[in-house]
């Protein structure tokens, strides 16, 4: 799945997100007319998030993630992971940057990660959509 695929991708988290277990199965679909922002959907619809492609949407974010957990997506091996965020929409939409997904778009094997010991924000503000 390219960042800009129109299609549904289904994926598989390697450990349940946290705050989701025991969910592992997810579809993530692109919303219409908005680039690079996904609903991320629980197989059975109990839980649904919005997540952002960080390349797109925030070119400055580069977090450190543990070759352990690429190896556990199968993206260790030079390929390049997509990252996404978790959304939290409001007047002030943020997005967690202190807990990236990690997706191999080639199998759909998927992991969060948090990132102890680091300053990227729980909760950074994005800029609102241009009209």
């Amino acid at each position: 799945m390219s960042p800009f695929s129109a299609e549904p991708m289904q994926l598989e988290f390697v450990t349940p997100p946290p705050g989701l277990a025991p969910l592992v199965d997810f579809t993530l679909a692109p919303i219409d007319s908005a680039p690079g922002l996904f609903s991320l959907t629980a197989k059975d619809g109990a839980a649904r998030l919005f997540v952002l492609d960080a390349a797109l949407h925030l070119p400055g974010y580069a977090p450190r993630i543990p070759s352990a957990d690429l190896a556990a997506i199968g993206a260790g091996d030079g390929a390049a992971p997509m990252i996404l965020v978790v959304v939290n929409p409001g007047a002030q939409s943020t997005a967690n940057l202190s807990a990236p997904m990690v997706l191999n778009t080639a199998s759909g094997a998927c992991v969060q990660v948090i990132l102890e010991g680091s300053d990227w924000p729980l909760r950074h503000p994005l800029a609102p959509a241009a009209s």
